[in-house]
């Protein structure tokens, strides 16, 4: 039997090293070389890696778009090249394949036709290590009935700032606005945990904490304890650990929640073979997957409304609309620099994801489901706004209007989104009856 011809898409938007990276994983696969076709979309970068790539990965393609077109857009530029290739693969510029990450994957698309998506085992690039926080906690109370333990805001691993990088596994009371402008951080309660990437064997983590009043703080790695002393002004503090570390899933394929999240399935866990079976899946993550190109033929490209974020959510339930299946075939393995782009716990990040996802809802649910989804998005936003700015003006101090602002004005991007999603639903309702009676 022939190798069947495969197409790969990576888009880069000034990933620098990290695109060069991915290219030069992609191109030592376990693959005939004529039979693997690569396609650099360059994104409108402002410091391209276009002329590295010619010099030095000079089988690469390249297609060039004239604006930042985001995820969405960039990657159809990169579709639309396909040609006669029998399957697609998508692969996050921050990610680096295994050498034999392919066979396993087209194996599972060749394994029933009905199967328009098979999903890789996405792992976090670099294995981590873990700690554990035992934390006093108290209540500021007006307005604010948390039980609050120590902020941190930072962490260094070996003098490296991994902040976008660290795991925030449980314990932690989200995102908020901190004080006197400090940038993002996050509460504890009484107890948390969270892991922090291995950048070498033995490595040397630094927590930068702080307290609303001094703490005795037991932090706990591995096998050792540390007494940190916190204080009420941000400091950084030492963790000993001799703990060892282990490998983490981001995406063993996407599972999606009645109100419409789309969740990472097996996201923060350690990897423990315990999704090494291959499974359905609800929809499939493009920061590595393959597609039949049967499956993109039926379903199209990305909707470029949505420009950043769940365009991969909705082309999923698009094709489940009509019929095709999506599964994992966890033996390929591709490592994932998440963060490296947009932070989890960017204002861009949580914009295009809050936005795009009551969209796709709109576009996919049921009315009622879609009222639902919208009615508890602004009754978050109301408990942000008791937590952010009600409850410090009763304690008299300065509201922190950040992530209630922010939350409005996505809901306001999706109001004005609303209308072309719902000629999006038409128009799927349409394709749908001529495909019936046809």
């Amino acid at each position: 039997m022939t190798t069947p011809l495969v197409h790969v898409v990576v888009l880069d938007y000034d990933g620098g090293d990290l695109t060069l990276d991915c290219l030069r994983s992609i191109v030592a696969s376990d693959w005939p070389a004529d039979r693997l076709r690569i396609v650099l979309v360059d994104n409108a970068s402002s410091k391209p890696v276009i002329e590295t790539v010619v010099q030095v990965l000079p089988t690469v393609e390249i297609a060039r778009s004239d604006h930042n077109r985001g995820f969405a857009g960039g990657v159809n530029v990169g579709l639309r090249r396909r040609g006669d290739a029998e399957y697609v693969a998508l692969v996050n510029n921050d990610a680096t394949v295994d050498r034999g990450w392919l066979a396993p994957l087209v194996r599972m698309l060749e394994s029933d036709p009905s199967i328009g998506a098979a999903c890789p085992k996405l792992r976090f690039a670099t294995d981590a290590v873990e700690a554990e926080l035992a934390v006093p906690t108290h209540r500021r109370g007006r307005g604010d009935g948390r039980d609050l333990g120590v902020r941190c805001s930072g962490a260094r691993v070996d003098g490296v700032d991994v902040w976008d990088r660290v795991q925030l596994v449980e314990g932690f009371w989200g995102d908020e606005p901190m004080p006197n402008g400090e940038a993002g951080g996050q509460w504890t309660g009484a107890t948390a945990r969270l892991r922090v990437p291995a950048l070498t064997p033995m490595p040397r983590i630094e927590l930068r904490l702080a307290a609303d009043e001094p703490a005795s703080v037991d932090a706990k790695s591995g096998s050792l304890h540390t007494t940190l002393a916190v204080g009420t002004e941000p400091a950084w503090h030492a963790v000993e650990t001799d703990a060892v570390p282990v490998p983490v899933i981001n995406n063993v394929g996407t599972e999606l929640a009645a109100d419409g999240y789309g969740r990472d399935r097996g996201w923060l866990e350690v990897d423990a073979g315990q999704y090494d079976a291959p499974a359905d899946v609800d929809a499939w993550c493009g920061g590595g997957v393959l597609l039949r190109s049967e499956y993109l033929d039926d379903v199209g490209s990305f909707d470029e409304q949505l420009f950043l974020y769940y365009e991969d959510v909705e082309l999923s339930l698009r094709g489940r609309a009509r019929g095709w299946r999506y599964r994992t075939a966890p033996e390929s393995v591709v490592r994932h620099v998440h963060s490296a782009t947009a932070t989890n716990r960017s204002p861009l990040t949580a914009h295009y994801n809050e936005r795009n996802r009551l969209l796709v809802t709109t576009r996919h649910s049921s009315p009622t489901r879609t009222a639902r989804s919208v009615g508890r998005y602004l009754a978050i936003t109301g408990s942000y706004a008791q937590r952010d700015i009600i409850a410090p003006m009763l304690r008299g101090e300065p509201a922190r209007t950040d992530i209630t602002a922010r939350r409005l004005r996505a809901f306001g991007a999706y109001v004005r989104g609303v209308p072309a999603a719902i000629r999006a639903r038409r128009d799927d309702a349409s394709a749908a009856s001529r495909d019936r009676s046809g």
